[in-house]
């Protein structure tokens, strides 16, 4: 299994909580991990690869994008670095021997096996994802970008890559052009960019069971007779998201899903 992440110095440590939670999960399962960044530093990858020395079955490899290019893309606020790009380009720098690889964000975590959605069927789509938006909020962002309605907006923290397919695109061009044309118009930058151009080559699965939060908690249980707690969650879910500003590590997190990520070492 190849999973993928992107990050800087500030999220080592949720970068080991999330390869920890992996490890958990699939014992005897061999992991390749590819870990696009370009701040780390011989002491990250010292302090990284200690928490795994004894699991032959967890590979980490680092990758360093030096593209001053790409190093240049738009950052917006803290929350927005150059890193959300990395997942765009990743093809790039990937093995040309792999083709599939799982892209997660640093503040997920997996407490059930991937493998399903690991070697789902593409049906010959770029991605596979979840989507969070709800009606009113899609046709906004069809307008926005003056896309298709079959088109769809997936939260990209969590993200299945068809390298094989996208090897044949011109992907670094394409974005690099589409900035260019509506750099102004991004919100949530790297998730509008794949809407905006791939969003019609995107299989999607079920939220609630690959890219769970607590928000979506909170409104699923607000509508709905059957509430999601924590043995659903645990039953029923694969990966759990900690997107937003609504973070397990900071002192004004509110939700139930700190939980999983506090009994992660």
């Amino acid at each position: 299994m190849n999973i993928l992440v992107a990050i800087n110095k500030q999220y080592v440590n949720q970068l080991i909580k999330l390869l920890k939670s992996i490890e958990i999960t699939h014992k005897n399962q061999v992991i390749n991990v590819y870990v696009i960044n370009r701040t780390l530093e011989k002491l990250d990858y010292e302090k990284i690869l200690e928490h795994f020395i004894d699991n032959i079955n967890i590979k980490i490899n680092f990758i360093k994008i030096d593209s001053k290019e790409i190093n240049n893309m738009p950052v917006y606020e803290k929350r927005y670095p150059v890193e959300i790009y990395y997942r765009l380009f990743a093809v790039k720098y990937l093995p040309k021997n792999i083709n599939r690889i799982l892209y997660l964000d640093v503040d997920t975590i997996v407490i059930n096996s991937l493998n399903e959605l690991y070697n789902m069927d593409f049906e010959n789509n770029l991605f596979i994802g979840a989507s969070h938006i709800k009606e009113k909020l899609h046709k906004l962002n069809v307008s926005r970008f003056g896309v298709n309605e079959n088109y769809v907006y997936v939260n990209t923290g969590v993200l299945m890559m068809n390298l094989k397919e996208l090897r044949k695109i011109s992907i670094e061009d394409e974005v690099l052009s589409f900035l260019k044309r509506n750099k102004n118009k991004l919100i949530l930058p790297d998730q509008d960019i794949i809407f905006a151009l791939y969003g019609n080559k995107i299989k999607t699965v079920e939220s609630l069971k690959y890219n769970l939060g607590d928000r979506e908690i909170k409104v699923h249980n607000l509508y709905n007779e059957e509430k999601i707690n924590l043995n659903w969650v645990k039953k029923n879910t694969v990966i759990i998201h900690y997107y937003g500003r609504n973070k397990p590590w900071n002192k004004n997190y509110n939700g139930i899903l700190n939980y999983f990520y506090n009994e992660i070492l």
